[in-house]
């Protein structure tokens, strides 16, 4: 019997050692994984024919990149303006054309690259795409060709959570959140990871709770990455959101441009 037990004790003991060693390599790789860090191929081509400007933020790790696209003409002086936030494996540069039809309504588009991503310095974590963030909206807000009380946050995926960060900080209009997560936390779960082990919590939920204004969150019912659970938790702890789900995955749905401007001319935002 004490052999038995002499077994069980190592078997224990093998098992703890086993996790232990299993979360300290995820809470070493999860940065690898939350931020693949692609790096730009090429140059400024595409927003020199969309007639941008390219703009540097001086963050406390060193330059980050941001690209502000001007609205078509229109009759406004002060004109919104859409603070764009990418996915983990995207840059700036692959944005210009696609949010063409936002320029075309009247607003202007800021594109915030992250830290460590494309030619900008530093690395990414929670805490430096949030300076990031907070720089760029300064300096869009600070420009007299723009209405700051018309400044809209627009993330996708990971880039969810990088306006949420930033509406936490700063007042935007309105939120739009496209195929993004609850929270780092609530993801993470699939891997056996402990919440507290999490460096980057992105806690969305938490930061849709405490937004006062308008939410647009639009999802695919087949995304196998951020499944629609995500978009649904959000939806039930915003104040004010409307929800729509398409029959798409995480990576080829349609960009919501229909829902889009309903939403943005309900709220006064065009």
């Amino acid at each position: 019997m004490s052999d038995l037990r002499g077994l069980a004790v190592v078997a224990v003991g093998l098992l703890l050692v086993g996790v232990a060693c299993y979360w300290g390599l995820l809470f070493t790789l999860q940065r690898a994984v939350l931020f693949p860090r692609p790096i730009a191929a090429g140059g400024t081509a595409d927003l020199e024919r969309a007639r941008g400007q390219q703009v540097w933020l001086e963050a406390a790790s060193g330059r980050v990149e941001a690209w502000l696209l001007p609205a078509a003409a229109r009759a406004e002086v002060r004109r919104p303006l859409v603070v764009f936030a990418h996915g983990n494996g995207e840059l700036i540069d692959h944005w210009v054309h696609e949010l063409a039809p936002l320029r075309e309504w009247g607003l202007a588009v800021l594109l915030v690259e992250y830290p460590g991503y494309g030619r900008s310095a530093g690395s990414p974590s929670q805490a430096s795409i949030t300076e990031a963030m907070t720089l760029a909206y300064d300096f869009a807000a600070s420009r007299p060709d723009v209405d700051a009380a018309r400044i809209v946050g627009y993330g996708r995926s990971l880039g969810g959570g990088a306006v949420c960060a930033l509406s936490r900080e700063r007042r935007l209009a309105a939120l739009v959140l496209e195929s993004t997560f609850a929270s780092v936390r609530s993801m993470a779960r699939r891997f056996g990871l402990p919440p507290f082990l999490v460096r980057d919590p992105f806690d969305n939920a938490g930061a849709v709770r405490a937004f006062a204004g308008p939410i647009l969150l639009v999802h695919g019912e087949r995304d196998e990455i951020i499944g629609p659970q995500h978009a649904r938790a959000l939806h039930a702890a915003a104040r004010s959101s409307e929800l729509h789900l398409s029959r798409c995955g995480h990576n080829d749905c349609p960009r919501p441009w229909d829902a889009l401007r309903r939403f943005l001319t309900d709220h006064r935002l065009l």
